[in-house]
Order: C-alpha cells, then sequence, then structure tokens
C-alpha cells in the first residue's frame, strides 16, 4: 500500500488556525505552534467571559436604577419590593433602558411601587 502524504491536510489546519489568529500580535498571528496555543486561550477567555458580560451588564443596570429611583425618592430595594407588591413585572434591563430613555415613565413605575408600599 501506497504512504498517504499528509501536506493538505496539514496546510489546511494550520492555515484555519493562522486565520484565527488575525490581529493578535507578533508570533501569535504568524508561527503555528505560537497561534494554536493563543488561539486556545483566546477562546477559552471568550467562553467565560460570555459569562462575565452578563454579570457585569446586570450590575450596571441595577446601578441604573438604583440611580433613577434615588432622584424619585425611593431607593432600589424599596422600589423592587414595591413593584413585586403592585404585580408589575419589569425585568432589570426593561427598567434601566426605562429610567435612561423614559424618565417620566420610569416615574410612574416608581408610584405604583411607592402605593403598594406598606406604610
Amino acid at each position: 500500500m501506497a504512504r498517504v502524504r499528509g501536506g493538505t491536510t496539514t496546510r489546511k489546519r494550520h492555515k484555519a488556525v493562522l486565520k484565527a489568529t488575525r490581529g493578535h500580535r507578533a508570533a501569535r498571528s504568524r508561527r503555528y505552534r505560537v497561534a494554536r496555543e493563543s488561539l486556545t486561550h483566546a477562546l477559552a477567555y471568550a467562553t467565560a467571559h460570555r459569562r462575565l458580560k452578563k454579570r457585569t451588564n446586570r450590575s450596571l443596570q441595577i446601578v441604573r436604577i438604583n440611580a433613577a429611583a434615588r432622584t424619585n425618592g425611593i431607593n432600589y430595594a424599596s422600589l423592587i419590593h414595591g413593584m413585586a407588591l403592585a404585580g408589575v413585572e419589569l425585568d432589570r434591563k426593561s427598567l434601566a433602558e426605562l429610567a435612561i430613555r423614559e424618565p417620566e415613565g420610569f416615574s410612574e413605575v416608581v408610584k405604583v411601587a411607592q402605593t403598594a408600599l406598606p406604610g
């Protein structure tokens, strides 16, 4: 049986890795062995940071809601509690957008939450 030469497959694999590492600096985008390592790490970081991005965005939304709520005379915890009692089912992402883009609408939500709070 004749020997199979794997040059085509190897070249294809190398080119795929080097194409994926375009934009990495120095040898990380030029040398296959270094590029493969760089790509492995890049993919691992991308996976981990997709989850981190969700966490960071939620934190930012809470900060924005709290700031807008305080300008309306209520704190974040009381606002969320009042909304739950009033049966207002707005998620934090929508609430943060409302606070930034529609301050009047956010004020209405705050009023509804305040009336639902005991005392």
